[in-house]
């Protein structure tokens, strides 16, 4: 009869079973353990003796130049040391610009630099030197390889030495070692008989070898930093391991560490599990997050494989094409929602993109069909779709419907037109108001002209017929004036170009100093006209540029009533003056000033701020269009209209008008006071 307790003996076997099989696997570890250190030992002893072997080539070195040496005379010394140290390959004497002042390169390899120029490797030597220059001691450079002929090479690298006398820097000493000639020449080889040395980088790389082992798999290999000043190299040693020895008494620790291995291994088992819990959640509420955005966006997203077939959609597509995802997710082409029509050209377009010939990333616009048979616009932007290792596996779309837009931009065009047939009709408007604006004056001078011949015809019957060719001559030039104004007018308006041309400044004040002059006797005002000696001609549309001047003098009069100021006062006095315009700037751009001042109230700060305003008027049968006319006039002429005040009361309006090279004789200041005192 079988024992009923064969499950625990059973279990007492497995134990005493795994317990032997970790006995030997440690002992086995202790034995490569106590190996391992043991080549830790010799790595860092072997290490030890590569720095002092390097050490003592320093001091060496530093002998060459312990006597002052000429280029001449250090030929020989170097080429003893360089018989003597095999691993050094090559060694210069450079002045402090790195300049060479001479060579010698070993006997063991004189064919090291046969294949390239020394000046390849200037950088490496460079980089040593400044290390140099900066501990005031030797220094090397990181390694690198330099081929050789036949596609041999070695890997070399550079000391730096710096060299003084006297205190005073004599340039440097370069020697070139190579690694494999460290290796060789700078430990001790019978020691090392049977184990791979090398130098190797810090992935495992092998820079230089100087032995190595045939079966790596059973290998022990230690590595040790050669931290030399300037560089640090990586010293590996490999050695095969030695058959198991004694098997050491370490029964208790085993049992110790097999029931602590079972506590942390539950202990482990535990928070892997806590851990998978906590990314488990974090991965759904992520994809609950996405799935919400995805579920509120209004562009459509559509996702496909290299073949065209649907793998994803989102709602907002659906939507769009009046499709659920069942009925889309798998379909491939053509798609459910081209117009019969253009199957043919969509089926072109995706073969072309599934061929690698991506359409731009701005995207392109296309039309699609809803299931009930309507039509939309859609602009598609299409990216390609990489998984996590980095291949694309499809295409990612996104779809914005372009219905509303469409329709927005017709709104848009709709309102665009509306807004030009009412800026003609504004235009319209505007060219009526200121040419009723600008005949006043024309036509008040008819009329006073018409007036003063009837009365001179009514009252004396011996009117000299000279008097009233005289009037009529002054009406027909008005006439013609009212003329000029409405095609002036016209033309600025439309904004064409007006017809400019070189006039004295004499000539625009002339063609209005008539009308100024009797408006100004009517109220008592003294009229003075200035034009300073040597004012240049102006480039200027004639009847526009008189019409500002005018507009600028009648409201320089209107601003000074009867008995504001007083006559005995000598205020009462409006003064045209044109001159060139002051400074160095302005006299070199060529500009003339014209001056109107009068000496009224002055503008209040109400007035002033919207002086300039269209329809803004402080008369009562005012119009408010002078002043901004003005402005525009002069503006259009490349000049600026501005204004300040006149001390001891009054304004000053000034504007500027372009000057022209060619200059004319103008009326002196006295002749056109004379002129206005004859009017």
């Amino acid at each position: 009869m079988r024992s009923p307790r064969w499950p625990l003996w059973g279990a007492l076997l497995l134990l005493v079973g795994a317990l032997l099989t970790v006995l030997v696997f440690l002992a086995a570890e202790y034995e490569v353990g106590r190996d391992q250190a043991a080549l830790d030992q010799d790595t860092q002893a072997v290490a030890g003796e590569i720095r002092s072997g390097l050490l003592r080539n320093v001091q060496t070195l530093q002998s060459l130049h312990a006597f002052s040496p000429s280029p001449r005379s250090w030929d020989a010394p170097a080429a003893e040391v360089l018989t003597q140290r095999r691993e050094i390959v090559r060694l210069e004497w450079r002045d402090n610009n790195l300049r060479l002042l001479t060579h010698r390169l070993s006997p063991y390899t004189p064919d090291v630099f046969d294949m390239l120029p020394r000046g390849q490797a200037l950088p490496e030597v460079r980089q040593a030197c400044d290390v140099a220059r900066r501990q005031s001691g030797p220094a090397y450079s990181s390694s690198y390889f330099w081929p050789m002929r036949d596609g041999r090479g070695m890997e070399v690298m550079e000391l730096c030495l710096p060299v003084t006398e006297t205190g005073k820097p004599r340039g440097y000493l370069i020697a070139t070692y190579s690694l494999q000639g460290m290796l060789s020449e700078l430990t001790d080889m019978p020691a090392q008989r049977g184990r791979g040395l090398s130098f190797i980088e810090v992935d495992g790389t092998r820079l230089a070898v100087h032995s190595m082992l045939n079966d790596p798999r059973r290998t022990l290999r230690s590595q040790a930093l050669l931290d030399l000043p300037g560089h640090t190299l990586l010293l590996q040693i490999e050695s095969p391991r030695r058959a198991m020895g004694l098997f050491p008494n370490v029964l208790t620790a085993v049992v110790g560490a097999l029931s602590l291995a079972l506590l942390v291994v539950l202990y482990l088992l535990a928070r892997d599990t806590r851990r998978r819990q906590r990314a488990e959640q974090r991965a759904a509420e992520a994809l609950a997050f996405r799935k919400a955005m995805e579920d509120s966006l209004v562009t459509g997203l559509r996702a496909r494989d290299m073949t065209g077939r649907i793998t994803y959609v989102n709602p907002a597509f659906c939507q769009m094409v009046g499709l659920s995802t069942e009925q889309l997710v798998g379909t491939g082409l053509p798609a459910p929602w081209w117009p019969p029509e253009l199957v043919d050209e969509y089926q072109q377009r995706q073969a072309v993109r599934l061929a690698g010939q991506t359409l731009p990333r701005e995207g392109y616009e296309s039309v699609f069909q809803r299931s009930d048979g309507t039509r939309f616009p859609v602009l598609i932007i299409e990216a390609p779709l990489i998984d996590a290792q980095g291949v694309q596996t499809g295409y990612m779309s996104a779809i914005i419907d372009l219905t509303e837009q469409r329709r927005v931009e017709d709104l848009n065009r709709a309102s665009q037109d509306k807004l030009q047939a009412t800026a003609r009709l504004a235009t319209v408007g505007e060219m009526a108001t200121l040419i009723s604006h600008e005949l006043n004056q024309p036509l008040a001078a008819i009329a006073s002209y018409a007036s003063g011949t009837l009365n001179l015809l009514q009252h004396d019957a011996a009117v000299p017929s000279s008097d009233i060719e005289g009037a009529i001559r002054r009406i027909a030039e008005q006439a013609d004036r009212a003329g000029r104004v409405i095609r002036s007018v016209a033309d600025f308006v439309r904004r064409r170009d007006q017809v400019r041309e070189s006039v004295a400044p004499s000539q625009l004040i002339d063609g209005i100093a008539t009308l100024l002059s009797l408006q100004a006797k009517k109220q008592g005002i003294r009229l003075v006209l200035d034009v300073a000696a040597g004012t240049p001609h102006v480039h200027c549309d004639r009847t526009m540029v008189e019409q500002v001047l005018l507009n600028l003098a009648r409201n320089g009069m209107q601003a000074m009533p009867l008995g504001d100021p007083p006559t005995a006062s000598g205020l009462r006095t409006l003064r045209v003056a044109v001159a060139p315009a002051p400074g160095p700037q302005a006299a070199a751009a060529g500009w003339v000033r014209f001056d109107v001042i009068d000496h009224g109230q002055g503008l209040p700060p109400e007035v002033a701020e919207r002086m300039f305003t269209p329809f803004f008027t402080t008369k009562a049968d005012g119009m408010g269009l002078g002043l901004s006319l003005c402005r525009t006039v002069v503006e259009q002429h490349g000049g600026a209209l501005s204004y300040e005040p006149e001390p001891p009361r009054g304004t000053r309006f000034s504007f500027t008008l372009p000057a022209v090279d060619a200059q004319a004789p103008v009326t002196s200041a006295q002749e056109a006071g004379a002129a206005a005192a004859a009017a």
